[in-house]
């Protein structure tokens, strides 16, 4: 948890890096890293997923915290730690998936869309929640949640975030966000890939 609060305190972006390759992802990943990115995911419907974060891992691992995503198995959590991964994203709230992280040690967040949702995973441990779909749930919502949940509740909205739509998010109460084809779509050169990012990194200092 410690290297999850450091990991947030320098840049509360995660990278989602849906359908890159294992021959493409390191010089992608050096792009992030460099822009000032922390934590980067590979969703597990990605080409062979375990490679890619089994590399990035082994390259970056001191720097940042790397995981997989669209994890839906206890099964997932096992062969995502056996590769190195300590980051667990889901895009869901399945309790046992969030149990099986926890009980590896591994980071864990869990996607709600509902309080109910929310409270569950808390309560397995989850370590921040993703609002998703947050296009379908947006600000007012996660307003309407913080006044119920503890205030130490990290949320991170995650669908159809850009560096233009941050800013009404944070007002509401989110503690960062997951990023996905604004900052990576399949085919994406590693240049492409650092400029998005640093327009995010930028985005996010201009609050």
């Amino acid at each position: 948890m410690k290297r999850f609060e450091s990991v947030f305190a320098e840049c509360p972006l995660i990278a989602i890096l849906r359908g890159v390759r294992p021959d493409e992802v390191l010089e992608i990943g050096e792009e992030l890293i460099g822009a000032g990115f922390r934590a980067i995911e590979v969703p597990m419907n990605s080409p062979s997923p375990l490679e890619s974060i089994k590399a990035l891992q082994k390259r970056f691992g001191d720097q940042a915290m790397i995981g997989a995503g669209t994890v839906l198995s206890v099964e997932a959590v096992e062969e995502v730690g056996r590769a190195g991964g300590r980051l667990i994203v889901m895009p869901h709230g399945d309790v046992r998936i969030v149990a099986a992280a926890k009980a590896r040690g591994m980071i864990c967040t869990p996607g709600v869309a509902t309080p109910t949702e929310g409270f569950a995973a808390l309560g397995a441990g989850a370590d921040a929640l993703k609002l998703f779909p947050s296009e379908q749930l947006g600000p007012a919502v996660l307003k309407a949640w913080r006044s119920v949940f503890p205030k130490d509740v990290r949320f991170l909205p995650v669908g159809g975030i850009t560096p233009d739509n941050m800013t009404p998010w944070f007002e509401a109460g989110a503690a960062g966000f997951g990023l996905g084809s604004a900052l990576y779509r399949k085919g994406d050169t590693a240049r492409t890939v650092g400029e998005n990012a640093r327009r995010f990194v930028s985005a996010l200092r201009r609050g």
